[in-house]
């Protein structure tokens, strides 16, 4: 079983050229972006060539769907919620997930237990994924990643403040004022998954043969810690990549570190979306590929990437877990 990995491990010196296969793509530095459906590209590409997959999916089943986008640009209702309005300012719209009926989550459940098999097909062995999610579906999807053959290491806490939930009951704001559907959403679960290691090998075996199966510290006396705190995307960030669900380069910057243990590999973004993910391997020196079926978000991951890459960016996130704990006000939340 070794042996086989091993010999089919593709070089990291080799580039990432060779990922693009022969569909549309571009060069960016030392990444490359791709326009494909990523379910086609993971199946196409050789066997245990990416060290590490991050990723913010659209669920697979309606936000993004044209006529849903349609719906966000008009107003009128579909997945996405327009916030109420507070302190002066006009909010962004959100994908409404408590809209799906059973037969959309069960199509959910298939989409992303499909995209785990392929997923692992494309992974080294001991390669991680950090995916993004939200509370209210997190357990549907880190569960249906795991029947897809990942094995589940944990949940990465993005510490935000946002706008999901905290709202009263709809159409009954007035007659139940001290009441909320949900609780205000304060953080963003990310899971935290891994290809199995070979049968018998440990860490130190495979980070020897493959490069892969732990997490790199931030520096040599502290772990990796699985609480970070973010403030919301800069606008400054929105005004270079117009995507509905763009994460902050401060926070992928950190996670996209993490995902390398010694510091080189391949790390792909199979929803790329506007190219945040890549950006940030662009920022540090890291091989990355991301792959997007959308041209029109392709064609804005073209031209934002190397203008996000070359932000300089607050790390004041880096905030060691046993701080967090001491001084719980640098959460910038209700105590």
């Amino acid at each position: 079983m070794i042996e086989r990995e091993t010999q089919s491990v593709t070089s990291v010196s080799e580039g990432i050229g060779h990922l693009a296969l022969d569909y549309s793509a571009e060069t960016i530095g030392a990444s490359c972006i791709v326009q494909a459906d990523c379910f086609e590209w993971l199946a196409r590409i050789p066997c245990s060539s990416i060290h590490a997959v991050v990723t913010d999916p659209p669920y697979g089943v309606k936000e993004y769907e044209l006529h849903q986008l349609h719906k966000r640009s008009t107003g009128h209702g579909g997945v996405w919620r327009i916030p109420p309005s507070f302190d002066g300012h006009t909010r962004s719209p959100l994908p409404r997930f408590t809209a799906l009926n059973q037969k959309e989550r069960d199509l959910l459940r298939d989409f992303f237990t499909e995209w785990a098999a392929l997923v692992v097909r494309a992974l080294r062995p001991g390669g991680h994924v950090i995916i993004a999610s939200n509370s209210f579906l997190s357990q549907l999807v880190f569960s249906s990643l795991v029947d897809g053959g990942l094995e589940f290491r944990g949940e990465l806490i993005r510490l935000v403040q946002t706008l999901r939930g905290g709202d009263r009951p709809k159409n009954y704001e007035e007659e139940f004022t001290g009441v909320c559907s949900m609780p205000r959403g304060c953080y963003e679960p990310w899971g935290i998954l891994r290809k199995p290691l070979p049968r018998g090998m440990t860490v130190g075996e495979c980070l020897r043969t493959f490069h892969t199966g732990g997490l790199r510290r931030p520096s040599g006396d502290r772990p990796f810690c699985d609480v970070i705190i973010s403030s919301r995307t800069p606008q400054r960030e929105r005004s270079i990549a117009n995507h509905p669900s763009l994460k902050p380069q401060a926070f992928l910057r950190q996670v996209v570190q993490a995902v390398l243990p010694l510091g080189h590999g391949v790390v792909a973004d199979p929803f790329m979306g506007s190219g945040s993910t890549i950006a940030a391997c662009e920022a540090l020196g890291i091989l990355g590929v991301g792959v997007e079926r959308h041209h029109e978000y392709y064609e804005i991951g073209r031209r934002a990437i190397p203008r996000l890459a070359s932000l300089r960016v607050d790390r004041e996130a880096n905030i060691l877990q046993d701080d967090l704990l001491s001084h719980p006000e640098q959460l910038g939340l209700p105590l």
